[in-house]
């Protein structure tokens, strides 16, 4: 997906679609972690579909729980969806910032070659 260190700086019109196609990934991401919750706590947790999508929404963004949870096994579907939110996060910031953090070292060292040639 990336070029080698052998090769120039991409376009930045390519450096944009490049943006784009990281940003729809991270977000096809997050949307599947977010049907995750909403489908776990309206079958498990028992909750209507706004409650449940409400629940998954504020777990996945961080922000904590909304309301308790009556049984264990709701309990427990939300302590493993808090973990998997997590993995989610991290995963979709990752995505994100990887085009700009290889673009930002890929220039370093092409800086670095023109040094060398240079002397």
């Amino acid at each position: 997906m990336f070029e080698s260190k052998s090769e120039e700086l991409v376009s930045p019109s390519r450096f944009l679609r490049r943006i784009a196609l990281s940003l729809a990934l991270s977000g096809a991401l997050i949307a599947v972690g977010l049907a995750v919750g909403t489908l776990g706590y309206h079958l498990i947790a028992q909750l209507d579909w706004p409650d449940a999508f409400l629940e998954a929404s504020m777990i996945l963004t961080g922000m904590g729980p909304v309301g308790p949870l009556a049984t264990n096994r709701a309990k427990l579907f939300a302590a493993l969806f808090a973990l998997f939110s997590g993995l989610i996060f991290i995963s979709a910031v990752t995505i994100i910032v990887a085009p700009w953090l290889h673009r930002l070292l890929h220039k370093f060292h092409l800086d670095d070659d023109d040094f060398k040639e240079g002397n």
